[in-house]
């Protein structure tokens, strides 16, 4: 009975601790301290006896018999477990201090609300421990296994996340992966359509090719064809004026016969003598015959001729059997002319700012006219190069310029499609031709002086009269820009050359071409005379020089001096010698009797235009350097 009772004070004594321990694990250890109170202390609280517990004293003083042990002992389990539920309730941060084998069973059943096994098990527990029956050294701590578990499950839910986010990653990439290889795909696709469509191009491009080829010949004959047709058409206009002429010189000789007789039959009745030529018609005009009855030339009859559009003020035309009174001059300088080859530089001179255009000589003087892109003309001293008059006033570049056969006046062409006539004593501009629809290239006066000549990208030459100021004819017939006209010297005949690889000559008087020289392969740039009028030199695009006969309509002198453009061609005054103004930056000299080609060299840039002086012995020429350089 005694160790009964002893080990029901054992238990309480051994749940008292736990109490107190799971107290302190809530509350935190306690410390005893020794503390007094004063006797005068000044606090006016009346302290009280604490009395012990009464439940507890009773249980102390009743009888020891087992009933009252278990209720009490059962009482006090009670108020162990309802500690031990409010500190499982709490939220206690896990404790990392290993525990016993008991203690780790008792929070287990404490954990788990098992409080009856608790109690059978700590009666059992103690009972042993009293016996002696319990081995301490088997009873060991126990490894925090649940913090263990916890670490584990933390890392493996890292590792869980990780997984998760390398399986997103992956799966994007296939996506992107996927999107490039349709991306590939797709320019795959469209490559090879562009090369389909390339090849297809090509092929394309190689047939249009043969096609054009195939035309060519066809487009060459019909051009052919159409300079026959054009060449007839104006040798059927040319019979076609001829035979009327013809026509109204035997309707004026008929009617000269009839009243020949009427008045020889009317001079015996009045005693008339009959040799009288002038008979008075029924306008009051006399009609002047020859003495074989064939009547002369009347403009005013003259049924090509458009009377109604003839102006008071207009100039009339000088007749065509004029002999240049030059030619006997011409003659003498050709048995001593110098040799091209001795013409040596001699001096230069900057003219202008801007290329240079053209040169004209003085008819009587020598002195040049220059021309030049800076809208400027210049008059120039030779050969010393003294500058003597500069005009302006076109609102473009000049292309030409030409002299008056007085000398007292000077003709320009420029890109503003006009012709200004300019005297040299007033110093300004005294007539502005107006008519070309495109610039003008060049200009030349008629030995007469009453009428200049111009040519113009439209395609057409105008031939002006300065006394009514107006034109009196535009030559149609070039099919592109006319480059060049020049007046044969006391001559009506006009020469003109164009971009349709053709030369022309005109009769300034009716408008009319006369004849017309084909076998340039590129655009004619210049074509002149030579001092006798017998000889027509022409260069083109491409270098190549030719001489024609004037009366055969042939070539009979080719020359290529290409492959760079020739700009102008000058004869000699003597006629041996050519003068050719080359876009290499040459001038080259020609010696026509044995066609030996030399080269003066000295300009920086293309030549555009040459001239000789008038027995030559100094040449000109003058380039896009905008230099006149003077060799003798």
């Amino acid at each position: 009975m005694e160790t009964g009772k002893q080990t029901q004070k054992a238990v309480v004594d051994r749940m008292a601790a736990k109490n107190e321990t799971a107290q302190e694990s809530v509350d935190g250890p306690y410390y005893l301290e020794k503390v007094l109170i004063p006797d005068d202390s000044d606090d006016d609280y009346q302290y009280e006896e604490v009395l012990a517990d009464e439940e507890r004293s009773m249980a102390e003083g009743v009888d020891e018999d087992l009933e009252a042990a278990v209720r009490a002992v059962r009482d006090a389990s009670d108020e162990t477990g309802s500690v031990l539920q409010r500190l499982s309730s709490a939220k206690q941060p896990i404790s990392h201090i290993p525990e016993v084998v008991d203690d780790f069973l008792r929070n287990f059943l404490v954990k788990m609300g098992m409080s009856r096994t608790l109690d059978c098990f700590q009666a059992e527990w103690y009972e042993m421990e009293q016996r002696g029956l319990l081995k301490t050294e088997l009873v060991e701590f126990v490894p925090d296994a649940y913090t263990h578990n916890q670490l584990l499950d933390n890392e493996l839910k890292n590792v869980q996340r990780e997984r998760d986010s390398y399986r997103q990653a992956a799966s994007k990439a296939s996506e992107t992966l996927v999107k490039l290889q349709k991306e590939r795909d797709f320019h795959r696709l469209q490559h090879k359509r562009v090369v389909q469509e390339k090849n297809r191009l090509v092929e394309d491009i190689k047939r249009l090719k043969k096609h054009y080829g195939s035309y060519e010949p066809a487009l060459k004959q019909l051009s052919d064809k159409y300079q026959v047709a054009l060449k007839q058409k104006m040798l059927v206009s040319l019979e076609r004026d001829r035979a009327c002429g013809q026509a109204n010189s035997l309707e004026a000789t008929l009617r000269n016969a009839h009243l020949s007789s009427a008045i020889h039959s009317a001079n015996r009745d009045t005693g008339l003598p009959p040799e009288q030529e002038k008979y008075q018609s029924k306008s009051g005009k006399g009609v002047q015959l020859q003495n074989d009855g064939i009547a002369l030339y009347d403009q005013d009859k003259d049924p090509t001729k458009n009377t109604a559009q003839k102006h008071p003020k207009d100039s009339e035309f000088p007749v065509s059997s004029r002999v240049n009174p030059y030619l006997g001059q011409i003659k003498a300088l050709a048995s001593h002319c110098p040799k091209s080859s001795g013409f040596r530089f001699t001096n230069s001179l900057k003219a202008h700012t801007l290329p240079i255009s053209c040169l004209a000589l003085h008819p009587r003087k020598f002195i040049v006219a220059s021309s030049s892109d800076d809208q400027l003309w210049r008059l120039w001293g030779m050969p010393m190069g003294e500058m003597i008059m500069t005009g302006e006033g076109h609102s473009d570049w000049l292309s030409g310029c030409s002299f008056h056969p007085n000398g007292g006046s000077l003709a320009t062409t420029s890109g503003d499609t006009t012709v200004r006539i300019w005297d040299f004593s007033q110093g300004r501009c005294i007539l502005t031709l107006d008519g070309h629809t495109h610039a003008t290239w060049g200009c030349s006066f008629h030995s007469c002086g009453d009428f200049v000549a111009s040519c113009s990208m439209d395609n057409t030459t105008k031939v002006w009269d300065l006394q009514s100021e107006r034109c009196r004819s535009t030559l149609r017939g070039h099919v592109d820009s006319v480059n060049s006209v020049t007046f044969l010297p006391f001559s009506n005949t006009l020469l003109t050359c164009s971009a349709d690889k053709t030369l022309s000559l005109w009769d300034a008087r009716i408008g009319l071409c006369a004849q017309t020289f084909y076998g340039h392969q590129h655009s004619c740039n210049h074509a002149t005379f030579n001092a006798l009028g017998n000889t027509v030199a022409s260069c083109d695009s491409y270098g190549v020089v030719k001489l024609w006969d004037v009366r055969k309509v042939a070539a009979m002198i080719t020359m290529d001096t290409g492959p760079h453009p020739s700009n102008q061609l000058a004869f000699s005054p003597s006629g041996r010698t050519l003068a050719i103004a080359s876009n290499d930056g040459s001038v080259k000299l020609v010696e026509l009797a044995s066609t030996q080609v030399s080269s003066l060299l000295g300009h920086d840039d293309a030549v555009q235009s040459v001239v000789f002086d008038h027995k030559g012995e100094y040449l000109l020429s003058a380039g896009s350097d905008g230099a006149i350089l003077i060799w003798s």
